[in-house]
């Protein structure tokens, strides 16, 4: 549980750092870098998206 939470303080702070503990370097980190580049909350709500589904 805490590490859910930590991952999700850090999907919202740093999007694609959450993304990168959760998923490691691929497909859904290089999506995510795109979007913040693109407009930071894009990026925030797909990071969140990606911590919390199982």
């Amino acid at each position: 549980m805490e590490n859910k939470l930590v991952l999700i303080i850090l999907a919202v702070l740093l999007p694609p750092i959450g993304v990168f503990l959760k998923k490691g370097v691929g497909q859904d980190l290089l999506i995510n870098i795109v979007l913040c580049f693109i407009f930071w909350v894009p990026a925030v709500i797909h990071a969140v998206w990606l911590v919390t589904k199982e």
